[in-house]
């Protein structure tokens, strides 16, 4: 095969690596947890994407946030955006909820951070809008109402109240983060950036592990086969791909792929894991992923934004890193 011809292959199948990739950070906390707490989990990955990302940064002659004070929004927003949006979706998960529906709920981000930018932000929503956002909240309905399962000792199958807090604390931390990012850190690198964001949510989780963990680690192979695996491949591999696209000019287009990732996290841990979701399941889930699309399409068609907008919007809208 010709060079060129592999190489436009290989262009072409950026973005649906991209989504495979992203859509893995579910899956690696079902594969983890089993070995290691939450907090700890996450505390010794980002120490290890630190370790490797810190050198990439300099070996890529990357630049750096220009003052101390938008390193110090870098890191606020970190603690949000990656803190309490893995540490939700860890424990969710470490509770008992199914990857595929933790991968749901956080993809309602757009919807969240759309209806808050009204009063923080003095955003409209048009009327495309907020169809989105009564789809968005029809869907969750009904994937919440086929999981209702009282007589089983929680209220749902296989996971409680608890659980479900813990999630939406995670969507309501990505959304926060969202909104803050986009305020306060704007002109953010994007890789030494997300080192200053990994240092901030590390802090705060190490803290967590500190304070509420035993901090043990079983240290087999299936642990460290998945701790290699977020830290290498997600946390630093998927941010390289990540730039890769935005520099072809794709920034629009990366966004839109992260609605996809629910979806494939759920055949993944079908696959994997046996989480079978009911009919009335996948109906509420492609009623609220056509909700958080029409959010999003709404508010691009009412701005004008320009590469380094888009860029902006592409990193804080990202999920599962």
């Amino acid at each position: 095969m010709p060079a060129s011809r592999t190489s436009t292959l290989a262009i072409a199948a950026m973005p649906a690596l991209f989504v495979l990739l992203w859509s893995t950070g579910f899956i690696g906390a079902k594969f983890g947890l089993p070995y290691a707490e939450p907090f700890t989990f996450l505390f010794v990955r980002f120490v290890l994407t630190l370790t490797l990302l810190i050198p990439l940064v300099f070996l890529l002659r990357g630049d750096w946030p220009e003052s101390p004070r938008l390193w110090g929004h870098i890191a606020t927003s970190g603690l949000m955006v990656h803190g309490a949006y893995l540490g939700g979706v860890f424990y969710g998960i470490y509770l008992g909820m199914p990857a595929g529906l933790a991968s749901l709920l956080v993809g309602l981000q757009p919807l969240l951070t759309a209806a808050l930018a009204r009063p923080l932000l003095n955003e409209r929503l048009n009327p495309l809008q907020w169809v989105g956002l009564a789809l968005g909240l029809v869907g969750i309905t009904l994937v919440l109402g086929s999981k209702l399962n009282p007589g089983d000792g929680g209220l749902f199958q296989g996971f409680g109240l608890g659980a479900l807090a813990c999630v939406m604390v995670a969507l309501a931390g990505i959304s926060c983060g969202t909104l803050y990012q986009k305020r306060f850190c704007t002109g953010m690198p994007l890789l030494s950036g997300t080192a200053v964001q990994y240092l901030g949510a590390g802090l705060l989780l190490g803290l967590g592990a500190l304070l509420f963990e035993e901090r043990h680690i079983d240290w087999t192979p299936t642990f460290i086969l998945t701790l290699g695996w977020l830290a290498l491949v997600l946390s630093i591999a998927a941010i390289l791909l990540l730039m890769a696209l935005i520099k072809r000019g794709e920034a629009s287009h990366v966004a839109s792929l992260f609605y996809l990732v629910p979806p494939v996290t759920a055949l993944e841990a079908w696959w994997l894991f046996d989480e079978a979701l009911p009919p009335i399941a996948l109906a509420g889930m492609a009623i609220a992923l056509t909700g958080v699309v029409m959010v999003a399409r709404g508010k691009r068609s009412t701005s004008k934004g320009n590469k380094s907008t888009a860029t902006q919007a592409t990193k804080s809208d990202r999920v599962g890193a």
